[in-house]
């Protein structure tokens, strides 16, 4: 089995790209909604949006700590939703900072992919789904072509091209 390098700048650019496509497929997912939307829950019994979403910066501060050596998952309570939401691109933009700053990967980085950075994306998808059962609908795109760039970690992204988008 062939592993990723952390010390091949490759392997660096392509976490980083990850990240930037976190932060593009998040912020169109979260971007705009209401305090509401933060509180909708598919049923009673499932977690909330903005449990999810605490979950995801939750999972960015854990990757942070084993990049840099020392894995630890926390748990945080949530926040209000816009609270979280900055939680979250904070976390993100501390993990993406060190992966710019050169300093050591401390941990496989395939393992850092299909963990927090991959499940964190998979919670995206849910939270796309939840918006559009709880009635705040946003459209599609295709990805591939989205201005998606290595250290744009924040909410603000570049507008979807609408010929791009549907609905």
């Amino acid at each position: 089995m062939t592993k990723l390098s952390a010390d091949d700048p490759t392997t660096r650019a392509f976490l980083r790209h990850a990240l930037a496509t976190l932060a593009y497929r998040a912020g169109k997912t979260v971007r705009g909604t209401p305090e509401e939307f933060g509180r909708f829950r598919a049923t009673p019994e499932s977690p909330s949006c903005v449990e999810i979403l605490a979950h995801m910066g939750d999972l960015m501060d854990w990757v942070l700590r084993t990049v840099q050596g020392a894995p630890a998952f926390t748990q945080a309570t949530p926040q209000a939703w816009e609270a979280e939401i900055r939680r979250f691109y904070a976390s993100l933009g501390a993990l993406d900072a060190y992966l710019a700053s050169g300093e050591l990967i401390r941990w496989d980085p395939g393992s850092v992919f299909q963990g927090g950075i991959a499940d964190a994306l998979t919670h995206t998808g849910q939270l796309a789904m939840l918006r559009r059962l709880a009635g705040f609908k946003m459209k599609g795109e295709s990805y591939n072509r989205a201005d998606i760039r290595i250290g744009r970690v924040g909410l603000e992204q570049t507008p979807a091209d609408p010929k791009f988008e549907f609905d």
